[in-house]
């Protein structure tokens, strides 16, 4: 009656060696690192990096648990955060002689200390919040003015373009803030582009005024068009920080919109605000310039003379100077994509889609300059990289490669830059709140103690008032908190203090389905069952109970994680799996090991359960 198949004990030992192994990286801790990035792609991390990283931890006589080379990225580990703020300034210096030219970003960040097997199973710690991990918070204020101007610009050179290809003459078209001016001589000639206008721009409203013996047409951007233009900016910048804080390996940041122009970032782990500040900024872009081949741009190009008016001098990737005109034909603004790929010699390109308005530039670029030099110019931070310098070899439009002496790692990182682009609109950091190492330490410690002693008082009471059957329930209850944390781990989850106070919440009512449970096998036992009839009883009557309980809580807690935000989903998602586990935990586990113990005696006389009263008689009875 009251024995389970060895296949559910094959599940309960499964369950339980599987759960403690995924929730054993949580009690390694996590150790002091500073983290090497590439501040701009043409910057390399190799080998050498790490050697001039270790050689400057020596000079300074910092010791350090190692230096490794992982991903993209070099990390020194420490003992303790002393010496990790120090190692941070010498590596700073080293690497860095030149702040205002820096080409790495050596910024602060925490790794787990879980030895590497359990690394190879798969089983890493949970992702501690910005309340528990300390790290920094950024509230960023988006320059909508500045996205309308951006695509009022935009706006006038396709206008343009469109108003010479279909001939319409004109004395000139310029941008006057937010809205585009055209100057006609003809009114004839101005009709024709308010129809094209009406055609082929439809987020332009356009209003004609005389102007002494002209004719004006002052075209300004819809009042929808310009909501969506500030939503795609949003957006956009969201996309633009994401792909750049990966490069920091903050393993969870929160990076959500908050109001019509505001943006929030929290970067767990990392305490170096000046680092953050410069990996939010960062963005990069491209112009695609035609070469200054001329005697003057030549000789420049050799060091023997001063740039040309109209050109600028820019450094390959070789070092070597070449003399760009400032005529830019195509921009970043025009990219529809860019992926890493290869080109007809089997080396690393990075393949480029442009747009329509870009695609016929080029196209009426290279058709007019077969055999001249084009140059590919990176902008990233302020600083230009003439990345490409090829000859043209033929006419080309929407789709081109940009080749050059690159590593698959720099195709990748170029790419990932090029996808994200330059930021829609400029963005300025109206607050920001560092939280220290120590205080989520002292977080952790509190939301720990809170759980333990949370479990201390509700077993110390079950094994009380319900004896042997309390001792199991308080198993039942520890392997379910097990459970949790191993469930967490494997979805790598989050954990914030808010989930600390779910996780506190769970163990009271996980203990309820046992409540539930040694108080039905009581009621049998009143009603004189024998006790492996109440028993089995007493497991099978309370399931409904159970479940319509939990079904019930776990509709509110799915409520809080479609509906909340912030703090509140964290609750929700510990909340809601808590109560899966408690249903397995408290029902199937618990079950298994009172048919372990008791099962396998035929002539069970009495449980240890307690006292049974018995109301009817006055009396009570010891099950005991």
């Amino acid at each position: 009656m009251n024995r389970y198949p060895i296949w559910k004990y094959v599940i309960l030992v499964i369950a339980l060696v599987v759960a403690g192994l995924f929730a054993l990286p949580n009690f390694f801790g996590s150790s002091p690192v500073v983290q090497v990035s590439a501040a701009r792609s043409s910057v390399k991390l190799d080998a050498a990096t790490a050697a001039k990283v270790e050689q400057a931890l020596q000079s300074a006589a910092l010791p350090t648990d190692g230096v490794a080379f992982e991903g993209a990225s070099i990390k020194a580990r420490f003992a303790t955060t002393e010496v990790q703020i120090k190692a941070k300034d010498a590596i700073q210096k080293a690497l860095n002689p030149e702040a205002a030219d820096a080409g790495y970003v050596v910024a602060l960040n925490l790794l787990s200390r879980s030895p590497e097997w359990l690394k190879a199973l798969g089983a890493f710690p949970m992702y501690l919040g910005l309340d528990l991990r300390g790290g920094v918070h950024f509230m960023l204020q988006v320059d909508m003015p500045a996205a309308l101007s951006k695509k009022a610009e935009s706006l006038t050179g396709d206008l343009r373009v469109v108003l010479r290809e279909k001939t319409i003459r004109h004395s000139g078209i310029a941008r006057n803030g937010q809205s585009i001016e055209i100057r006609f001589r003809d009114a004839a000639e101005l009709e024709k582009a308010k129809r094209v206008l009406q055609d082929q721009f439809a987020d332009l409203d356009a209003v004609e005024s005389a102007e002494g013996g002209d004719f004006k047409l002052v075209a300004s951007i819809k009042p929808a068009a310009a909501r969506a233009v500030q939503e795609q900016a949003v957006k956009q910048n969201i996309t633009t920080l994401h792909n750049r804080i990966n490069e920091l390996g903050v393993a969870e940041p929160v990076i959500q919109q908050q109001g019509l122009d505001r943006i929030v970032v929290q970067l767990p782990g990392i305490q170096d605000v000046a680092g953050a500040k410069a990996l939010i900024g960062r963005t990069a872009t491209l112009e695609i310039r035609m070469v200054d081949e001329s005697t003057e741009g030549r000789a420049a190009a050799n060091g023997g003379a001063a740039v040309p008016f109209g050109s600028e001098r820019f450094l390959e990737r070789d070092g070597k100077p070449v003399i760009v005109k400032k005529q830019v034909l195509v921009t970043g603004d025009r990219l529809n994509g860019a992926k890493s790929t290869f080109d007809q010699n089997q080396k690393p390109a990075v393949s480029v889609d442009l747009d329509s308005v870009g695609g016929r530039v080029m196209r009426d670029t290279t058709r007019d300059n077969v055999g001249k030099l084009m140059a590919i110019i990176l902008l990233e931070r302020g600083k230009g990289e003439a990345i490409s310098v090829a000859r043209i070899q033929g006419e080309f439009g929407n789709s081109f490669q940009i080749t050059g002496n690159f590593t698959s790692e720099e195709t990748n990182s170029l790419s990932l830059l090029l996808r994200a682009g330059a930021l829609a609109a400029p963005m300025e950091i109206i607050e920001e709140r560092t939280i220290g190492p120590s205080l989520g330490a002292e977080n952790i410690a509190k939301g720990f103690n809170s759980v333990a002693w949370g479990f201390a008082a509700v077993a110390v009471f079950m094994c009380v008032y319900y004896m042997l059957f309390g001792v199991i329930s308080s198993i039942a209850l520890a392997f379910n908190l097990l459970l949790l944390v191993a469930v967490l781990s494997m979805l790598q989850a989050t954990l914030t203090l808010p989930g600390m106070a779910a996780m506190a919440l769970v163990l009271g009512m996980a203990i309820d389905a046992n409540v539930l449970i040694n108080e039905r096998v009581r009621e049998e036992l009143r009603n004189g069952a024998s006790p492996q009839a109440a028993i089995h009883a007493g497991y099978d009557r309370a399931w409904a109970t159970i479940i319509d309980s939990n079904v019930t809580t776990l509709i509110a807690g799915l409520a809080l994680l479609a509906f909340g935000s912030g703090p509140v989903r964290g609750f929700a998602v510990v909340h809601c799996l808590g109560i899966l586990t408690s249903m397995f935990s408290g029902v199937f586990f618990s079950r298994g090991v009172v048919n372990l113990w008791y099962g396998r005696q035929k002539k069970l006389k009495t449980v240890s359960i307690g006292t049974v009263w018995r109301p009817d008689s006055g009396n009570q009875v010891t099950a005991n």
